[in-house]
């Protein structure tokens, strides 16, 4: 009982990061069909901006309040990575609709110099993030499990960033026109839609997302200038195997990665169950190549 407790946690643990990289993602590749290969590093902004907020608490606020930084930390990740995000659909990524292979080695170039910015500020080696007090410890289930505060909080965290999602696509004017512009962006502009201004929110959108998942991963180690690099083919995979342009799909993905994951890593060891993964994947998607839940559309193409 204890083991089957354990591995559903463990799996929903690593399941909750994984859609936590991918959401944005799936708003980015999946709703706008842009292959960003800077994700990545928009993760790692998010993760930078969570250790300067962390840094501007300890030097200018009262040590009572440095608990709270952490709060403050995944709005400034937000707002940080939107702009960003919004400054590169405005400069670069908006030339470049319609052609999957220009933006997919302009992203890569854009990551790039990314990385090498953010070594050239913070420096090359690794940094820590100090976790606030009420994040340290876990939940006592029993005398021989405990689930890690830290670990609960993500999954929380997901629960919300999901909903927020699902409210602003399915629920709001704004959401309906990205939806619009993602189904038929011609039939969209003749009714007066400005595609390009949904263009341009929808990846400040994502790209804040992504910034958010940076804040949550320094709760899991210290953060580099490479940390995007370790999540992005993870991200894409979660996408890709879900269903581009289904927010249902990306959940359904996330999980079904994230369980198999654990179970095959609790049997064999952590290289075996990432390759047993990867093997299970491609043979699905020979199977379903729209993935878990195809986009239905009346385009005939």
């Amino acid at each position: 009982m204890e083991m089957t407790i354990l591995q559903v946690f463990n799996g929903l643990s690593v399941s909750s990061i994984l859609l936590l990289i991918a959401l944005g993602l799936a708003v980015t590749f999946g709703l706008m069909n842009v292959i960003n290969m800077a994700h990545g590093e928009l993760i790692m902004i998010g993760a930078y901006s969570t250790y300067v907020t962390q840094g501007l608490f300890t030097a200018y606020m009262p040590k009572s309040w440095f608990d709270t930084y952490f709060i403050a930390a995944l709005l400034v990740s937000f707002v940080v990575a939107a702009l960003i995000g919004w400054l590169l659909e405005m400069i670069l990524i908006r030339h470049l609709y319609g052609r999957p292979l220009d933006s997919l080695l302009a992203t890569w170039g854009v990551g790039m110099m990314l990385q090498q910015i953010a070594r050239f500020i913070f420096g090359a080696p690794n940094v820590a993030v100090i976790s606030p007090s009420w994040l340290n410890g876990g939940l006592a289930i029993t005398s021989n499990i405990v689930l890690p505060y830290k670990r609960l909080f993500i999954i929380v965290l997901v629960a919300l960033v999901l909903t927020a999602m699902y409210l602003y696509i399915y629920r709001t004017v704004q959401g309906r026109r990205m939806r619009a512009v993602m189904q038929n962006r011609n039939m969209a502009g003749c009714l007066g839609i400005s595609t390009r201004r949904v263009d341009g929110l929808t990846f400040a959108i994502g790209s804040g997302i992504a910034g958010i998942a940076g804040c949550a991963l320094t709760l899991l180690g210290p953060i580099g200038p490479s940390i995007g690099t370790y999540y992005i083919v993870d991200a894409f995979m979660v996408v890709v195997l879900g269903g581009v342009g289904k927010l249902i799909g990306t959940v359904a993905g996330a999980l079904g990665i994230g369980m198999f994951n654990t179970l095959f890593e609790t049997y064999t060891s952590a290289s075996i169950g990432k390759v047993l993964v990867f093997a299970l994947i491609v043979a699905f998607l020979q199977w379903k190549p729209r993935g878990l839940v195809a986009l239905r559309t009346r385009s005939l193409d």
